[in-house]
C-alpha cells in the first residue's frame, strides 16, 4: 500500500490522500477535495484513480468529487446513509465493508459517528496499519459537533473503537489542526511532557511535511485521550466548578469538546 499525503494549503487547511495498490496502480482518493492536486498527484506518480471515498458529507470533503469522476471515471464511496446529502454515490458502505485498490490494497470500514452522524474511517491491515481518520480524530484534537454531530456520540467512537486500535497505527486526519490543538492541550494540560516537546517541533512547519503521528502517540499528547489524567480534570474544575470530584469520562470529554468550540 503507497499512500500518498496532498497538502490543499487551503483555508480550511484540508490533506487529501491517495492510497495506491503498488502492482497495478490502481488509487483511492479520500476527499479530494483539491481535484487539480489529486489529478496531478496521481498522474505524476502513474496511478489512476478508480474510487473515491468521501469520510462523510460536508463539502470540504466532497467538493472536489464531480471533477475527478468527470476526468477519470470512478465510482463515490459513502457511508451507507449518506447517500441523499453527497451526490453520486454509487457505493454505501457499513462498519466492517472492506475496500479493495487493485491487487494488494484492502481498507476496513470503520462506522465512527460524532463529527456528523454518518461518517467512515478507513482502517487499513497493513503491517503498519494506518487510520484515515477524516474530522473524527485529528492529530492532538477531535472532531467539532456543529453541523449534524453530537459529542457523546464522538466520545464513544473514540472510547469504544478508535483507543482499541493497535498504538502503532498510523493517524491521517482530513486537516491540519496540530499546532493548535497542541496549544489546547496544554492550555488543559500544563504538564504534559509530550505536548510540551513536540509543539517547537511542529511551530511554523510546512503541514505538507509535518510528521506523521501514530495513535500511542496521540494517547500522550490528545487531551480527548487523556480524559482520566488528574491535571486535565483539575484544570476542567476551573471552567466548570460545578463538574463532581470524580467525573466519568464521558463528563470529561463532552466538556473539553465545549472548551475547543471557543478555542
Amino acid at each position: 500500500m503507497i499512500v500518498e499525503r496532498i497538502w490543499t494549503a487551503n483555508a480550511y487547511r484540508n490533506y487529501n490522500y491517495l492510497i495506491a495498490c503498488p502492482e497495478t496502480g490502481e488509487a483511492l482518493a479520500i476527499d479530494p477535495l483539491d481535484h487539480q492536486k489529486c489529478l496531478a498527484a496521481a498522474k505524476d506518480k502513474g496511478w489512476q484513480i478508480t474510487q473515491i471515498l468521501n469520510t462523510h458529507e460536508h463539502h470540504d470533503h466532497t467538493g472536489g468529487n464531480a471533477a475527478v469522476v468527470a476526468a477519470t471515471g470512478a465510482k463515490i464511496i459513502a457511508h451507507h446513509k449518506a447517500g441523499a446529502r453527497i451526490e453520486g454515490v454509487d457505493r454505501g458502505v457499513k462498519a466492517g465493508d472492506v475496500i479493495k485498490v487493485g491487487k494488494t490494497v484492502e481498507l476496513e470500514c470503520l462506522d465512527t459517528p460524532g463529527h456528523t452522524m454518518c461518517h467512515i474511517c478507513l482502517r487499513s491491515h497493513t503491517e503498519r496499519p494506518a487510520l484515515f481518520s477524516g474530522d473524527t480524530l485529528f492529530n492532538a484534537g477531535a472532531g467539532n459537533c456543529h453541523n449534524g454531530g453530537n459529542a457523546e456520540v464522538l466520545y464513544t467512537t473514540f472510547v469504544e473503537q478508535l483507543a482499541r486500535l493497535p498504538d502503532h497505527t498510523q493517524v491521517y486526519p482530513g486537516h491540519d489542526y496540530l499546532e493548535n490543538n497542541l496549544r489546547f492541550t496544554l492550555a488543559r494540560e500544563p504538564d504534559n511532557a509530550a505536548a510540551q516537546a513536540l509543539l517547537p517541533a511542529v511551530s511554523d512547519q510546512d503541514p505538507a511535511t509535518l510528521q506523521i503521528t501514530t495513535l500511542g502517540e496521540e494517547k500522550q499528547i490528545n487531551t480527548f485521550l487523556r480524559l482520566t489524567s488528574p491535571s486535565v480534570i483539575a484544570a476542567l474544575r476551573d471552567a466548570f466548578p460545578d463538574l463532581p470530584d470524580n467525573p466519568d469520562p464521558k463528563t470529561v470529554f463532552v466538556k473539553l469538546r465545549e472548551l475547543r468550540n471557543s478555542w
